[in-house]
């Protein structure tokens, strides 16, 4: 099969994802990075003592990630195969309040993020600022302080030699520096290295409706250390957050009704995108459909979505078999209940193939039956798997004992697919299209991606749009909505993120996560023009329709971007440091 890669999609390989040799010499062909995947994750095959699938798993898996219509997590693609080969893309890591357990996690980390993974923790068991600590007769110094020993040694530590380290960072709405935490990245120069997160309770966000008096309490003593309306918390979340972006929210009490094994603990904590919760010392091992190669003609195949859906399933379920684990409890947790996060990407395209305005009751619609079918295929290809080599060892222990045998504690996740969806030449995630034409801000070394959308330009030909002046103004602006000499039906279909009012991007979250396991990575874009009502607003409803999280950004409230509206130069796309992982 001869590859379709475009030139960024060529970039981005030859920079992160082809082996090098010894002098830093490209080594494998595309083709040949593919092959290899495929090869090291079929030979899972050969644990279950099935000689004969080798070679036909093999195939559909070289198949499907050659075609592009499947693509695992960077990690797995750059190490599969290698000695390395460390496959899983994030970890969450316990943080606990003494010594020994903050620095064994701190080495675990770099252990990890050394190997290509993630990381995400959860430092609410952290005494507060000032608490008495017997042992030394002295006081803590909190769990910002420790968060910034983490921040410090991720900048020191480049994810595989090949991208920057990621980190979820938590603190629970009762700890008595929740403050500090939220206000923390105000100045655009703390903890770049972390998204950060305040875990949201029920009882919280019920005392926010009712300005309820809120309770801060010691995590070490239990004592209650100061007492605060809950809406003075509430407000300086949302002002911090249409200020930089950060905090989000983690709902805690909605993310532990769907935890498949409570019996092992609650869950406390996320990846750094937000899309898998995780129990301590579990790992996520994701890939994504590109399901706008689904489309054929003006409808969806889910003969050929079911197929690549079972492909898939096996794949990942592979990946825990042969993935090299860095520490034993990871390897205990992650093969006891085998948690696997299938999720989608192009979306936005499929849609726009489908003719279908990402702003409308039809694409909602689209969304659950899309994601309703996903979840049950992955469901029964778990199953299927459960037949031939056995529920996960912690079966019993789950929310599945004893009536449904199923391989995989959780099967699908929606992630937010950096690069993944650049060498697939296709839409990140569930996200809109963030514009029609942009620069694409140091996703390599010193380097920017310049993308053009080909289905706009199909588009204005097919329907007898095109002109050089429309292309022009695409290439000035990065959105169609201004363009007036454009009927209202084309510039409503090619609705960019920013255009596009949040209560659709919610909805299009809160869409996908009704038939999702873990959870959905999904960004909720603001105009710069919106108001902390509008962020609030947000918020609210996301906990109201049943997210698991939320993450908003508004347009320019950061002094750097990943994506920048409208084709610029050279110069100007260098303005930006944050590489996407």
């Amino acid at each position: 099969m001869e590859l379709s890669l475009t030139d960024n999609a060529l970039r981005v390989l030859q920079s992160r994802y082809l082996l090098k040799n010894e002098n830093a010499e490209i080594a494998e062909t595309p083709a040949q990075l593919f092959a290899r995947v495929a090869t090291a994750i079929a030979k899972a095959e050969l644990s279950y003592g099935r000689k004969n699938d080798f070679a036909k798993w093999e195939k559909k898996f070289y198949d499907a990630l050659s075609a592009l219509e499947f693509v695992p997590n960077s990690p797995t693609l750059m190490n599969a195969g290698t000695n390395m080969n460390q496959l899983s893309a994030c970890y969450v890591l316990p943080v606990h309040d003494d010594m020994t357990g903050i620095f064994t996690t701190l080495l675990h980390t770099a252990l990890i993020q050394k190997s290509g993974g993630g990381t995400g923790f959860n430092f609410s068991e952290l005494r507060n600022k000032n608490d008495f600590v017997a042992s030394t007769g002295g006081e803590s110094s909190g769990p910002i302080s420790f968060m910034k020993i983490y921040d410090a040694a991720t900048d020191n530590i480049k994810q595989g030699g090949k991208r920057r380290g990621a980190n979820m960072g938590i603190l629970n709405c009762t700890h008595p520096d929740i403050e500090e935490f939220i206000n923390m990245k105000r100045d655009g120069k703390t903890m770049t290295n972390f998204n950060i997160s305040v875990g949201a309770t029920d009882d919280f966000m019920n005392a926010v409706a009712e300005e309820k008096e809120w309770k801060l309490i010691g995590p070490h003593n239990k004592e209650v250390v100061k007492t605060v309306n809950a809406k003075y918390i509430w407000e300086q979340i949302i002002n911090s957050a249409w200020s930089t972006g950060d905090p989000g929210l983690i709902f805690l009490d909605t993310m532990n009704k769907t935890n498949p094994t409570p019996a092992i603990g609650r869950i406390e904590c996320t990846n750094p995108c937000g899309e898998v919760p995780l129990l301590p010392y579990e790992s996520c091992n994701l890939g994504s459909i590109d399901v706008s190669k689904c489309a054929k003609g003006k409808e969806i195949d889910f003969s050929k979505l079911e197929d690549l859906v079972v492909t898939a399933v096996r794949f990942l379920d592979n990946v825990i078999e042969v993935n090299n684990y860095i520490i034993p409890e990871i390897k205990n947790m992650v093969t006891g209940n085998r948690k696997i996060g299938l999720g989608v990407m192009g979306w936005a395209e499929l849609l726009i193939k489908l003719e279908i305005p990402y702003a409308s009751e039809e694409a909602i619609a689209l969304g659950e039956r899309l994601m309703k079918f996903i979840n049950e295929k992955s469901f029964a290809a778990s199953m299927e798997l459960a037949n031939e080599r056995g529920a996960f060892s912690n079966w019993e222990k789950s929310i599945y004992y004893p009536h449904t045998k199923i391989r995989n504690a959780t099967r699908t996740s929606i992630a937010p697919t950096g690069t993944i969806s650049i060498i697939a030449n296709t839409s990140s995630s569930i996200e809109p299209l963030f514009a029609l034409a942009f620069m694409r801000e140091h996703v390599l070394k010193n380097e920017s991606l310049m993308e053009v959308n080909s289905l706009f330009i199909d588009y204005l030909k097919k329907n007898d749009l095109y002109s050089e002046n429309v292309i022009e103004n695409i290439k000035s602006e990065g959105v169609a909505g201004n363009i007036k000499e454009l009927p209202a039906a084309c510039r409503e279909l090619f609705k960019t993120a920013m255009e596009i009012d949040y209560v659709w991007h919610v909805r299009h979250q809160v869409a996908f996560q009704k038939y999702t396991d873990n959870a959905v990575s999904k960004t909720i874009n603001f105009p710069n023009s919106a108001t902390e009502e509008d962020i609030a607003n947000a918020y609210l409803m996301a906990w109201k329709l049943g997210a698991k999280g939320i993450t908003i950004f508004r347009d320019g409230s950061k002094g750097l971007q990943v994506l920048n509206k409208g084709v610029h130069t050279r110069e100007e796309a260098m303005t930006c440091k944050v590489c996407v992982n």
